[in-house]
């Protein structure tokens, strides 16, 4: 018998490309489908929501300025890196949502796919999305998407990586930036996802991830002025109505899709189209 004592890790939050304690100094337990204690998760704060925001808000210009070719290969190396922690993210999805090895197995394998699709798409939404508008006179016009600027999104509560991939990869690989509130009570995949992100080569502040209680931390990006957009898929139904008029208050883009979305099906070109503004040029001709 053994008498070694198993020290529980204790997880932080990632904001800016770095790893900080949450402001309040809180934790909260994390526990598998069967109540396991797995280990703690920092409960981000009001002020962890805010230092997240303008962490985002300083890397948007960065982001949102690199060529889509470029965006695209660093979220090809990200996919590289998820590829090679697969077996990791097996096991912490099978404790986290309860499922049988071979099902978490199927459920990382296609959120790994995911996050290449929307890798994909970043050289391509312009010539989609983009048109060259037909005008009566002596000038051309032409219209291009762009992307919101910060994102807040509130990830799915039961599907936590796909559900989590499949929220984050659109917002970034449409130049925007993000700050993301991870399932709250299972959260282990977020956390190692920042992981991922940290040792990849996405720039700090592109995305930020904060764990802790949904219900809390939401009001708070739903109001701040500078979230250009709002991912409600993991609000609890009873706020929703709340944070629908908090964002309007800031005249916010807000996703209402809903908490048991069906994250298995392949997607569209919806959450890609939900974070881009169309930006029409005039010009004249021959004048």
């Amino acid at each position: 018998m053994s008498d070694r004592i198993t020290v529980a890790k204790t997880y932080k939050l990632y904001i800016g490309g770095k790893f900080p304690r949450s402001e309040s100094g809180r934790s909260y337990p994390v526990t598998d489908a069967k109540g396991t204690f797995l280990a703690n998760a920092a409960q981000g704060s009001r002020k962890d929501a805010r230092d997240a925001v303008s962490a985002a808000r300083k890397a948007f210009a960065g982001w949102s300025g690199t060529t889509a070719y470029n965006r695209g290969q660093v979220l090809y190396r990200v996919a590289e890196v998820l590829e090679g922690r697969r077996e990791q993210f097996i096991a912490e999805v099978a404790t986290s949502e309860g499922v049988p090895a071979k099902k978490a197995q199927s459920l990382v394998d296609t959120a790994i796919d995911r996050w290449v699709w929307y890798a994909g798409w970043t050289d391509k939404i312009a010539a989609v999305l983009g048109s060259s508008n037909p005008v009566a006179g002596p000038y051309f016009s032409f219209s291009t998407p762009e992307p919101t600027g910060v994102v807040a999104v509130l990830a799915p509560q039961q599907s936590s990586l796909l559900g989590l991939i499949s929220v984050i990869a659109p917002v970034i690989a449409s130049g925007n930036t993000c700050v993301v509130i991870t399932s709250q009570d299972r959260p282990l995949p977020a956390i190692t996802l920042s992981e991922v992100l940290a040792t990849s080569d996405v720039p700090g502040g592109v995305v930020n991830i904060i764990t802790g209680r949904t219900a809390e931390i939401a009001p708070w990006l739903a109001s701040h002025g500078d979230v250009n957009a709002l991912d409600l898929t993991g609000a609890p139904e009873s706020i929703r109505a709340d944070l629908e008029r908090s964002a309007a208050g800031t005249v916010k883009r807000v996703l209402r899709n809903k908490q048991n979305e069906d994250f298995a099906v392949t997607p569209d070109m919806s959450r890609l189209r939900a974070y881009l503004e169309t930006k029409t040029v005039w010009h004249p001709m021959g004048v």
